[in-house]
This record gives structure tokens, sequence and C-alpha cells, in this order.
């Protein structure tokens, strides 16, 4: 089985995020799973705005290659106020800047979050598949993962403590796997 390289972005910026422990989780179960997870920190980037796009700083041209250096992206997002977290949006303004230089096109997307409500991040999954929709970024639409975190569903760890959790998400990892193979076929890296 090829393994592909996937960078994941956490779209909270809590040390303590239960999104960060589900991305951890995940980055351990994908290696069986013919996946590399890397995060890409998405913290350190300031507020975007135009008058950038003359002059990246390094942090957001550092954050533009790691995103052209994988075979695919992973959001691991919670959901704030109904929508994804202002630090997601702003590192995917980043991430599309300046016009024309977009580096999430063409590039195999999924999107995962949990979150203690019983609809998970289902909105906010929502707002981002139509953000990545417009960043022409390929969409892994059928698995959709929205999952209520519970105290003990990973433990200190990182396993998936709950057993129709874990198999769902080895499925959703194959599945990612799948779709990120279908994509570089259509859409090869170097085309």
């Amino acid at each position: 089985m090829h393994t592909y390289k996937v960078g994941y972005l956490v779209g909270s910026l809590a040390k303590e995020s239960i999104n960060r422990k589900l991305a951890t989780a995940l980055a351990r179960m994908a290696t069986s799973e013919g996946l590399e997870l890397v995060e890409i920190p998405i913290k350190d980037l300031p507020l975007y705005s135009y008058d950038y796009d003359a002059d990246f700083p390094k942090v957001a041209r550092d954050f533009k290659q790691a995103i052209e250096g994988v075979d695919g992206i992973l959001f691991v997002t919670p959901e704030y106020n109904r929508s994804i977290p202002g630090a997601l949006k702003n590192a995917i303004d980043w991430g599309t800047r300046p016009w024309g230089k977009n580096s999430f096109s063409r590039k195999a997307t999924a999107i995962i979050g949990t979150s203690p409500g019983s609809i998970g991040t289902a909105i906010a999954q929502q707002h981002l598949r139509s953000m990545m929709c417009f960043c022409n970024a390929p969409l892994m639409n059928t698995v959709e993962a929205y999952l209520q975190f519970k105290p003990d569903l990973i433990d200190a760890d990182f396993n998936v403590t709950n057993d129709s959790t874990r198999e769902f998400l080895q499925k959703y990892l194959q599945d990612l796997h799948q779709f990120v193979a279908r994509v570089l076929t259509v859409l090869p890296k170097d085309a």
C-alpha cells in the first residue's frame, strides 16, 4: 500500500483542545491505514491583510510550502458560534493568497471534528466545505464525521477507547487514503 502524506490543521489554538486530541489519535491510527499525518500549525500566523501580498512573512511562506508539500489536507475543527474558528479562517486566507497562488487548489481535502454537543461540528463543517469548494479543493464528501466528545473517548496515550468510534475512525482513514489516491490519479501534484 502506498503511503500518502496528509497535513492536518487543527482549528483550535487551545493546548488542551479536544480536536487536538482527536487529531493526535488519528495520527497514531493513520500509519496502519497507509497515511502519514503531520500537523501544519496555524497559531503563529498573523491576521491576514492584502498589505502582505507583496512580501509574505516567513511564517506564511512556510505555511504555504507545508500545504504544497503534502498529498492531502485534513481539517480537524471545533465549532465556534455555529461556524469555524477565526484562526482557521485566517489560515485559509493565508493559504489562498496572494491572488493566483492558492495552495489549496487541487489538493485532496477532508474534514472532521468533535464537540461536546450532540451535533458535533456539523454546521462548522458545512461552512468549511463551502469555503474549500470556492478554493478549488476536491472534498471527501462520502464520509461525514461529526463526533460527540465524551471525557473518556480518548485516553492519556491518545487511544480511542470506544470500539465503535475506533472502527468508524479507521474506516474514515481508509476512505481518506482511497480519496487521496483518486484525487492524485486525476490531478497529479506535478501537473
